[in-house]
């Protein structure tokens, strides 16, 4: 089947690049013209795992290619994913739609005969309907545009297996059109493959669909946010969150997923699609259902001060004068992506209260400069932990899960290490003389042997899963 894909961001590039593996000839349609050169090239922008191979792939063979003329896309084929970004409004919590907006303006005067075009972006509720009218303004005399939305359920780090193995696939028409069986039928065939294999296909209303993707993200926000609340408390108090949140994960109904403690979670998804949850709520008068979200922003928000005050207890009270290595600026592993980072955002807080701080991230240095030019960059961990004062573990990437305390002990001024993410085994770093501080309170060696728990990594091990999130370009 022939697509094309509006928008070749984060979302767009990688729905495109998947689409064509699974054999549809795929046109990816992108403003950006050095985006689209980039892409055509096949240089992914941004840093996602396996993605590049599967690009590449698809551009040799010739079932991948990419533009910047939406005419190109108006005559290629006759169903359009829409994928461009919703990001927060400058000013208060909404969600911008002009680039859907822009997209739908694009588009939609160019195309004639029958199309389909199925949103992907995360976007309030009542979008769809709201765009269905726009487009029946655009649509040319004699044509006929539907519109489905099909809301995208990626984390980074895992997006193409996120699309290619989903766990669900859900598909939102408009109720008041009887003649809703075109979009539910292309779309079981352009995801047949997958559905053969059992996923379940949901299908469902507009309102419905748009929902399920903002109510997904707040569910994710709020039992981080919770267990974040409780280490809160465990710190005041000397309790060992880990192995708290262990034990409750064995009830079937919590779950250990989600539960590690730590400085939460950031990207361009949960915040800003909480915030926007909020903003719709109110102004569809349902505002007080979601009014606990409010506190669950604010606790997030919580843990990167609390995380700058145990950096400054660790170093004897006061941040100023010292040197502090920050290990990791991408708000999670396997990612670039430094949107609303947790890292990033204690890193600039040390430097505002006048430590000498030097960041390194595997893959996120690039964005980083760009959001925070001010800081020093290192180009391994051993050469931002020179002279260092303390070591800030931020982002649990792997090879700070594993580094060991000897690869540091020669190079720092002092062995202080600080675990944001409490992914490091607290009893070797102690063992090497090193001071071991954690955010969320005490936590114990885990060189004894512990029970086995479903889903349940040591405490030495990170808990990737909990900062993974859905990710809206």
């Amino acid at each position: 089947m022939k697509l094309t894909v509006i928008g070749c961001g984060y979302l767009g590039a990688t729905h495109a690049a998947c689409m064509a593996e699974l054999g549809h000839d795929v046109l990816g349609v992108d403003v950006d013209a050095d985006k689209v050169a980039r892409l055509q090239a096949g240089d992914v922008p941004f840093f996602e795992p396996g993605l590049g191979d599967v690009l590449r792939r698809n551009l040799d063979v010739g079932r991948l290619r990419f533009t910047a003329d939406h005419r190109d896309a108006a005559s290629f084929a006759s169903v359009h994913f829409l994928g461009v970004g919703t990001p927060q409004q400058r000013r208060g919590y909404g969600v911008d739609l002009s680039h859907v907006e822009s997209a739908v303006d694009a588009l939609a005067p160019l195309l004639r005969g029958e199309h389909l075009i199925i949103g992907k972006s995360t976007v309030p509720v009542g979008t769809a309907a709201a765009l269905a009218q726009r487009m029946s303004v655009l649509t040319a005399p004699g044509s006929q545009i539907e519109l489905a939305w099909s809301p995208e359920f990626l984390r980074e780090g895992f997006a193409v297996e996120d699309t290619l193995e989903p766990d669900r696939i859900v598909l939102g028409t408009d109720p008041d059109d009887a003649a809703t069986g075109n979009a539910e039928q292309v779309t079981a065939e352009i995801y047949r493959e997958i559905l053969e294999t059992g996923v379940p296909f949901i299908r469902t209303d507009w309102a419905t669909a748009e929902l399920v993707k903002v109510s997904a993200n707040a569910f994710l926000a709020t039992k981080i946010s919770f267990i974040n609340a409780i280490s809160e408390i465990c710190e005041v108090v000397g309790a060992d969150v880990s192995t708290l949140a262990d034990a409750i994960g064995y009830d079937g109904r919590i779950g250990r997923r989600l539960l590690n403690a730590g400085l939460g979670f950031g990207g361009g998804c949960l915040p800003k699609d909480i915030r926007g949850f909020m903003a719709r709520a109110d102004e569809v008068g349902a505002g007080d259902a979601l009014r606990f979200l409010r506190e669950v922003d604010a606790i997030n928000n919580r843990r990167r001060t609390a995380m700058v005050e145990l950096v400054a207890d660790a170093v004897g009270g006061d941040v100023l004068g010292a040197n502090v290595a920050v290990l990791g600026a991408a708000f999670k592993p396997e990612s670039d992506d430094v949107r609303d980072s947790p890292a990033l955002n204690v890193a600039g807080q040390l430097a505002l209260r006048g430590a000498s701080v030097s960041v390194f991230d595997p893959k996120a240095t690039a964005t980083s400069r760009r959001m925070y030019p001010m800081l020093s960059y290192a180009a391994s961990a051993v050469e931002a932990c020179e002279e260092a004062d303390a070591v800030v573990v931020a982002t649990e990437w792997a090879e700070f899960v594993h580094m060991g305390p000897e690869e540091l002990s020669g190079v720092v001024r002092s062995r202080v290490i600080v675990d944001g993410r409490r992914c490091l085994d607290a009893g070797a770093w102690r063992s090497a003389g090193w001071r071991f501080h954690a955010i969320g309170g005490p936590m114990r060696s885990v060189t004894a042997p512990r029970t086995a728990h479903p889903g349940v990594a040591g405490q030495a091990l990170p808990q990737v899963a909990a900062n993974v999130s859905p990710h809206s370009p």
